[in-house]
């Protein structure tokens, strides 16, 4: 059997379960129990200063930003 063949036939069986395995457990961790709050708290990061823009303390600016002012 020459080497093509060989990856080939890996390719074709063990690495599409990989794939599907990897797959399988990116959607468990995405909706494990627990992660709701995670979520929320990502979906809702453009709404956390309506009213006002964000100091600079609250966005982590550098020092440097800070020394300018």
């Amino acid at each position: 059997m020459d080497t093509y063949s060989l990856f080939r036939q890996i390719a074709d069986s063990w690495v599409l379960l990989a794939m599907f395995l990897f797959f399988i457990g990116v959607v468990v961790w995405a909706f494990r129990p627990g992660s709701r709050k995670i979520h929320d708290d990502t979906a809702n990061i453009p709404f956390r200063h309506e009213d006002k823009p964000a100091d600079d303390r609250e966005t982590g600016s550098s020092d440097q930003e800070e020394k300018r002012q």
